[in-house]
């Protein structure tokens, strides 16, 4: 009795209700789940029981009709020989295997429903837990997601990746000043003389090589 209410309380409860009320419905829906599993076992495990009792009765129900008919023959027998006493007793015993074979009946009728009953309520309650399984992967999934904002949040926040930005900012800055003054370069190369131009070559150089080590250093920051 104790198992078909906890069975019933589980497959009417409502999955959803029940843990928007609590304070920890991940914790909650592990308890669940395992309260529906275990019954469940238990339901499978009393439906065997049902069965064995069943085919128990069964065999009993046939042995016993086995028995009528055999002492149907005897009784035939007995009056054939003219031994009417005996067929009266064959007859009694008839009677007495026929009133045990009619009890048998409304038992094997009551296992019967008790074993289809147990096995709705089997299917229905393994759909519950199938749900529930369903909203566990999905917490899962949720938490999973927010751990990781979590740790990209700390990230960013980090002194690490706000120096490494500052560097990165610091040495884009010193990049476009020497593109910059090497542009500017290239614009007043043709108004010098032949000296100044070759001075200014040597001077690009020198910054084309700054610029080579500064975009380098750039790109391992980056």
């Amino acid at each position: 009795m104790g198992l078909i209410n906890r069975v019933n309380d589980l497959i009417q409860s409502n999955l959803v209700a029940v843990l928007d009320k609590a304070e920890d419905p991940e914790k909650l829906l592990n308890l669940l789940i395992h309260e529906m599993q275990q019954a469940l076992d238990e339901c499978r495990t009393t439906a065997a029981t049902i069965l064995c009792e069943e085919k128990a009765l069964q065999r009993q129900q046939a042995d016993k009709k086995t028995s009528i008919a055999q002492w149907q023959a005897k009784a035939e027998i007995a009056v054939s020989k003219g031994r009417d006493d005996l067929a009266t007793a064959a007859l009694k015993e008839k009677q007495r295997v026929a009133t045990e074979l009619a009890a048998i009946e409304p038992e094997l009728v009551k296992l019967t429903d008790s074993l289809a009953k147990l096995r709705d309520d089997a299917q229905r309650l393994q759909d519950k837990l199938t749900a529930a399984k369903a909203k566990q992967q999905s917490l899962a999934q949720v938490h999973h997601v927010l751990n990781a904002r979590v740790r990209v949040n700390q990230q960013l926040n980090s002194d690490k990746v706000a120096h490494a930005l500052s560097r990165f900012d610091v040495i884009e800055r010193r990049v476009e000043s020497i593109e910059a003054q090497v542009e500017a370069y290239d614009v007043t190369a043709k108004q010098h003389s032949t000296a100044e131009q070759i001075d200014a070559l040597v001077k690009d150089e020198a910054l084309e090589n700054e610029l080579a080590e500064l975009k380098a250093k750039l790109k391992q920051t980056a």
